[in-house]
């Protein structure tokens, strides 16, 4: 929902250090897995009740993933980065979740329904990312990607807010988790009224 209304801010200064990586030869499919493999271990940590590192290797996977396409932009983007970007962005929502169900049994359940969440939200995602390719649609207000990136209630944005207020309030996991699985559902049902709008006609 505020990705698009973020980038402005957010993408000057990360393409400056782009570039800047780019001129040292370090590549942009570097920098993606390297974000998952922070992503990764910060869910670990989390299970291992150490949720302030885990934010910090939040902040940490969060800075790579907006780095990667800058410093593709700088170069040359590619369809296989663009896959790799989002497999490696779904590393990161998943595992983050995953840890605090780990590290409170009790928060199992709301951490699995949460994945679920994400699992869908993906599904619908890169579904309308499928049919917009396939009638030459196209999208500028998430920047230039490798695909159609369609707007949501639950974007980045959003996500990386709650899972700072589950790492900074780790008690309160349950409520913020539910919450977020509920937006996560409102954004599929949001996501399949534009597709149904948008795609119903063939042409």
């Amino acid at each position: 929902m505020f990705d698009s209304k973020l980038r402005p801010w957010i993408d000057p200064p990360l393409n400056r250090l782009g570039l800047a990586l780019a001129r040292r030869g370090i590549t942009a499919d570097q920098v993606t897995v390297a974000g998952a493999v922070a992503g990764g271990v910060a869910g670990l940590a989390i299970g291992l009740q150490q949720p302030l590192a885990g934010l910090a290797l939040i902040a940490l996977s969060r800075l790579l993933d907006g780095l990667d396409g800058a410093i593709a932009r700088a170069t040359r983007p590619t369809d296989f980065g663009g896959y790799l970007d989002i497999l490696c962005d779904y590393v990161f929502y998943l595992a983050v979740p995953l840890g605090f169900g780990l590290a409170e049994p009790a928060h199992l359940p709301y951490a699995l329904a949460l994945v679920a969440s994400f699992t869908l939200t993906a599904v619908s995602f890169l579904a309308y990312a499928t049919l917009a390719a396939k009638r030459g649609l196209e999208s500028v207000s998430h920047g230039a990607k490798s695909f159609f990136y369609s707007t949501g209630l639950a974007e980045g944005a959003e996500t990386i807010a709650a899972f700072v207020l589950m790492c900074l309030f780790p008690a309160a996991f349950p409520v913020i988790a539910s919450l977020f699985t509920v937006l996560c559902l409102l954004t599929v049902v949001q996501r399949s009224l534009i597709a149904r709008a948008e795609f119903r006609q063939d042409r």
